[in-house]
């Protein structure tokens, strides 16, 4: 029922049928996400699935004690979450009709990550697009507490977190920071070639020095260009910056290119360590006005 086996032909470039997962707790900024999502993939055919993980009052999800269906608590939190789901839909249905695209509801009892992996692996999910931030998340924090988790522990396939207050557009000039220090693989980085090409934006591949002197080593200057390689037939720059802060450079970069996008590798301890980790979210301090896709090194 589920699977798809045509190809959308947009702008000389096959992009295959897509499978998106929008995990939702019905706030604003969920809202905003799904929304995003249709707008990046709407001359692509796709199946997307939204998806509330709800939690029961009184039940600790790593504990063993769990609700039992049928018990009063278990079902009122059940209800809610499907009524939820219900004014979403509602909401969502004056959104301008797509032909290319199915709409799909899964309404669960457990965490959001394991919601998440059952999904991803029942449906076979492409991408998960999601929004910083929850119903829950205090302002002051730059990830939501959930965001950072999805981020962190799902590897499956790529997670683009959109910001509450971000328009509905898709990018046209994406930033993507490397510091030259490991291989790429082309797998890897799919889906921001696939995503540039689809909207015709500019890749830009940023380098920023800590060292201040410019200078690549001999596997830097590989790697860099493996990336090229990987990268040609698409419209990408390379950038340089020296003698600031990485978090800086970055905010600095995004700011003077317009950028509408960001894309991290998540590599744990190269270059910005784990970028998602919380210590590090807090170093940087950036709070995003713009997605970003996360890419796993797998």
């Amino acid at each position: 029922m589920f699977l798809k086996l045509g190809v959308a032909l947009m702008k000389n470039i096959k992009v295959m049928d897509k499978r998106v997962l929008l995990p939702t707790d019905y706030s604003k900024n969920a809202l905003n996400a799904i929304r995003y999502a249709f707008e990046l993939y709407k001359d692509v055919r796709c199946d997307f699935y939204l998806l509330n993980a709800f939690h029961v009052s009184g039940y600790n999800l790593d504990s063993m004690r769990v609700p039992e269906i049928g018990e009063p608590l278990y079902e009122a939190a059940k209800k809610e979450a499907e009524d939820g789901m219900d004014r979403l839909m509602e909401i969502l249905d004056l959104h301008p009709d797509n032909d290319k695209h199915a709409l799909y509801t899964i309404v669960t009892f457990n965490s959001l990550t394991e919601a998440i992996r059952n999904v991803i692996e029942k449906k076979d999910i492409d991408i998960i697009i999601m929004g910083t931030k929850g119903v829950t998340d205090a302002k002051a924090r730059v990830f939501g507490t959930n965001t950072v988790s999805v981020m962190e522990r799902i590897k499956e396939c790529p997670v683009i977190a959109v910001p509450s207050d971000f328009s509905v557009e898709p990018p046209k000039e994406i930033a993507f920071p490397t510091d030259y220090r490991t291989h790429f693989k082309k797998r890897e980085i799919e889906y921001l070639i696939e995503i540039a090409k689809l909207h015709g934006a500019k890749i830009n591949v940023l380098h920023i020095d800590r060292d201040k002197d410019g200078k690549l080593s001999r596997v830097e200057e590989e790697n860099k260009k493996l990336l090229m390689d990987i990268l040609e037939g698409t419209d990408y720059e390379t950038h340089f910056l020296s003698s600031v802060k990485v978090s800086k450079g970055i905010h600095l970069f995004v700011e003077s290119k317009h950028c509408d996008m960001i894309v991290f590798m998540n590599r744990k301890h190269l270059f910005f360590g784990s970028i998602l980790s919380n210590p590090l979210v807090k170093e940087m301090g950036y709070d995003p006005e713009v997605p970003i896709l996360e890419l796993n090194d797998n």
